[in-house]
């Protein structure tokens, strides 16, 4: 099984950004808190998460094609590889997300830069940004503006969920690692 600590093994073989691997880390506990709400594994979630850019920085141009092989030659498993191939689904894979997992971690990589953005914009971080202040700056499309909101909304969909609910879920488990993430604020 896919621990959260052979992701983090494996993904240092290849990540050396701090930009990329605070994203990854992100969406890593954004996944754990989905996780719970469907009553599944938050650490098999996480380390799928953390493994999400596994190939980014080397191949951003080809990103999701040099993923299967490594992984599946360190033991990873075929559904947790399909987990992470299908986030790139209609930009970069064909694979289509159909479970809880993979249509939680397709809305989640994008969702978490908009709410990483808000958090940094807060005197305290993301430790008191709330679900109203966030769907504030998510209709502001000049806010984090690389951020794709028409995939978000779309990952929403897939899950049959509303964009605020997913959205406070992942806000919960951001805000559980502010200080790991450098989302505490400044208090100022």
């Amino acid at each position: 099984m896919l621990t959260l600590q052979k992701a983090i093994e494996l993904n240092a073989a290849m990540v050396r950004e701090d930009a990329l691997l605070l994203h990854e880390k992100n969406v890593c506990y954004a996944m754990g808190a989905m996780a719970e709400h469907f009553g599944e594994d938050p650490e098999r979630w996480q380390a799928i998460g953390m493994l999400h850019d596994f190939d980014y920085e080397k191949y951003p141009e080809e990103h999701l094609q040099h993923t299967a092989e490594p992984l599946r030659a360190q033991g990873v498993c075929e559904e947790d590889i399909r987990a992470i191939l299908s986030h790139g689904y209609g930009v970069c894979t064909d694979v289509k997300p159909e479970t809880n997992l993979e249509k939680s971690l397709f809305t989640v990589d994008e969702l978490t830069g908009i709410i990483q953005a808000c958090a940094r914009m807060r005197p305290h971080g993301i430790t008191d940004l709330e679900v109203k202040s966030f769907m504030k700056k998510f209709k502001d499309k000049r806010f984090a503006a690389k951020c794709d909101r028409a995939l978000i909304l779309q990952g929403c969909e897939m899950l049959g969920m509303e964009l605020r609910d997913v959205a406070g879920l992942c806000i919960a488990g951001m805000k559980a690692h502010a200080e790991e993430l450098g989302l505490q604020g400044t208090g100022e």
